[in-house]
């Protein structure tokens, strides 16, 4: 407190000065508040960027490059105090947010190790709770920090796939994310511009038309030489990635910018967003193609229920009249962080075509109201505010007199919804008694996966965040334990890998001689394996117990001597 208030006096007698002078001082306090050092002592290369495009979510970090190792030791940006840890068996893996003086809150993700105060609470939490997933929260006299303390050392726990740290910048008081290398150009370096492979052509519904279709389209561009014929209201989106010196890898565009006849009609900056805007990347990209082929275009639009800050159009959103037969002049602008830019250029050939008028089926969901949609044996309800954009809902029953349920096809292509919208889906048939052995399965790509769910008069109610197929099922096969390198138990490193085929594995424990031991376990790989070897005393017999269960209850415990 007696740095920010020295701080704070500085500056105001700075001010009163400048004023006396006629000037004015702006920039002083967020020039303090930016003052973030690196948090490693080698150089800074990023294997992934602020909002790059993700399921379901943006990035919400930088991904920083350990050099191909583990162990590395992580710096405190600025001063602050430890406010919270967590763990968990996927996502940032061991995670600690830091909230620091300047109103600013970093998080670091799937660390190896936290430094030995917090290692000894968190471990105390796990025995206490025979749990390893784990979320504390700490007072700023607990774990103070300075700047360029060590305070972690960088992993590759959770969901990772190599060596590295997520970190991420947050407003504290809003809980907004911001770019963090917008604090680090000034150490890493960049020359190299996005580039672009593909435009899509985006009719709108009864009325538009490209190319003689109202289907979307997609070009590559090369093919954008020649000119596109189209009439009516279009939009268009774009794939791209940005690339950086030094590195390999390909990144998030940051900024978009979209002009028709020398306008711009559309833009798009991602620098930041709060937490519940983080879903609204399946309004702004294209989340069927998503789903469907694992390809990202944004979006030159602004759908009507997309209320993410970072995009701008104009009036009609970003969708473009063409409404006389001529040539319209489009143009990409695709830049990043230091300016680094690229321009891509094609034509789009006014040409009256026949626009069939948009017919709306009985069960056209609106993107502005709630909807229900009520079928024999299921209802969803669509709460206002859960669709991005009208849905003509093609929506079928699908009968099977020997299934538990019927199908029910809630639309023929991926449609994402903001939140979880309650479904309900009537049992037909009963092959066993125990209810909590029933499941909702979603059915895609000749896939099954959980929807959760729990049964109550005689129905499956379950939360759903995407339109599809959706039935119901049972479970009553427990998940499958499989013991690994037993020759090496008696040294401690004993390993297991634990895996559940339909509803997955809800908790684990792991006992030697009746006592818990804390035992780690990696979403990534199924592996199952002891955090602390050197606490199994050598040299004796034990006996060693698992108990694995999954979502629907099942069980399976496993005995062995070592």
């Amino acid at each position: 407190m007696k740095k920010k208030w020295n701080i704070g006096k500085y500056l105001r007698c700075l001010m009163m000065i400048c004023a006396f002078n006629g000037g004015m001082v702006v920039s002083a306090q967020e020039k303090n508040e930016a003052n973030f050092v690196s948090p490693f002592d080698f150089p800074l290369l990023l294997s992934g960027n602020f909002g790059e495009l993700r399921a379901n979510h943006f990035h919400g970090g930088v991904d920083f490059k350990t050099q191909g190792v583990v162990g590395k030791p992580i710096r405190c940006i600025a001063d602050g105090y430890i406010s919270r840890v967590t763990v968990t068996p996927g996502g940032y893996g061991q995670a600690v947010y830091i909230t620091h003086d300047n109103g600013y809150t970093s998080v670091h993700g799937h660390l190896l190790k936290f430094s030995e105060g917090v290692e000894k609470q968190v471990e105390a939490y796990q025995y206490e709770h025979e749990t390893f997933a784990a979320d504390l929260t700490f007072t700023p006299e607990q774990f103070p920090l300075k700047q360029g303390e060590i305070f972690a050392l960088a992993g590759n726990e959770g969901y990772s796939f190599g060596p590295h740290l997520h970190m991420e910048i947050r407003k504290t008081d809003t809980g907004e994310y911001v770019d963090p290398l917008q604090f680090y150009t000034h150490v890493i370096k960049d020359t190299t511009a996005p580039r672009a492979t593909q435009v899509m052509f985006y009719p709108q519904p009864g009325k538009g038309v490209v190319r003689g279709s109202q289907q979307k389209q997609k070009l590559a561009i090369g093919a954008l030489q020649t000119p596109v014929e189209a009439w009516g209201k279009i939009a268009t989106g774009i794939k791209a990635y940005d690339y950086m010196d030094g590195t390999s890898n390909n990144y998030g565009v940051r900024s978009v910018k979209l002009f028709v006849d020398s306008v711009e009609v559309f833009s798009s900056t991602v620098d930041g967003f709060l937490p519940n805007e983080n879903r609204m990347i399946n309004a702004w990209t294209d989340y069927e193609e998503y789903s469907l082929h694992n390809s990202w275009f944004m979006r030159s639009q602004i759908l009507p229920g997309n209320t993410w800050r970072m995009l701008q159009a104009e009036e009609q959103g970003g969708v473009v009249s063409i409404d006389e037969e001529r040539d319209y002049r489009f143009e990409y602008v695709l830049e990043d962080l230091y300016g680094n830019s690229n321009r891509y250029r094609f034509t789009v050939r006014g040409k009256e075509q026949t626009i069939d008028s948009l017919r709306k089926g009985e069960n056209y969901l609106y993107w502005d109201r709630g909807n229900v949609v009520q079928k024999p044996g299921m209802e969803l309800v669509i709460p206002k505010g859960m669709l991005y954009e009208d849905v003509d809902l093609n929506c079928l029953v699908i009968p099977d007199s020997l299934g538990i349920s019927f199908d029910y096809q809630l639309h023929d292509a991926p449609v994402a919804l903001h939140a979880g919208c309650p479904l309900m889906i009537g049992i037909r048939n009963y092959p066993i008694e125990d209810k909590s052995k029933y499941y909702v399965v979603k059915k895609f790509k000749g896939r099954k996966s959980s929807a959760g769910g729990h049964y109550e008069n005689g129905y499956m109610h379950t939360n759903i965040r995407e339109l599809g197929t959706y039935s119901v099922d049972i479970d009553t096969v427990p998940p499958r334990v499989l013991p690994l390198n037993k020759p090496q138990w008696k040294s401690g490193n004993i390993q297991f890998k634990i895996r559940d085929a339909e509803t997955g594995i809800k908790d684990y424990k792991v006992y030697v001689d009746g006592e818990f031991v804390l035992f780690k376990f990696s979403s990534k790989n199924a592996r199952l394996s002891n955090k602390h070897p050197g606490r199994i005393k050598r040299g004796v017999s034990h006996q060693l117990e698992v108990v694995v269960t999954d979502y629907c209850g099942n069980e399976t415990r496993e005995h062995y001597k070592f």
